[in-house]
């Protein structure tokens, strides 16, 4: 059951962040410069499967093992900031390798944002988790 709440809750802390980033931080960002390509209003399927596939990840890499193993938050914000860094990066750093229109701006915004909300998501899952126990 505390597997469930974990990522229950962390889909949610995720979902309901990423909302506001991306609303008010990422796609001014993104239609500023890439505005153009970016769809009228985001395709739910590779969405669902983005985020549904992401949380399990975190939760195998990191909220779990902090659970079992007692981490601390700050380990777990930490690791979480990791992923994030590693996944957004992958994504941002291999589209201002291969697009022409790609910014460094875009990969400065999304890169942060990606690896705080991820930090920020897992820390919110194990806290709530923990204290329901």
């Amino acid at each position: 059951m505390t597997v469930l709440i974990l990522y229950v809750v962390t889909l949610i802390a995720f979902l309901g962040i990423d909302y506001l980033g991306l609303s008010y931080l990422i796609k001014p960002t993104f239609e500023q410069h890439i505005g153009p390509l970016l769809t009228d209003s985001p395709r739910m399927g590779p969405a669902v499967i983005f985020y549904a596939f992401y949380v399990g990840v975190l939760l195998w890499f990191v909220s779990w093992p902090a659970l079992e193993q007692g981490k601390s938050l700050a380990w777990v914000f930490g690791s979480g900031v990791l992923i994030g860094a590693m996944a957004y990066g992958t994504y941002e750093f291999t589209n201002l390798a291969t697009l022409k229109d790609w910014t460094w701006r875009m990969v400065a915004t999304d890169f942060t944002w990606g690896s705080l909300l991820t930090g920020v998501s897992a820390t919110v899952g194990v806290a709530v988790a923990r204290a329901i126990g």
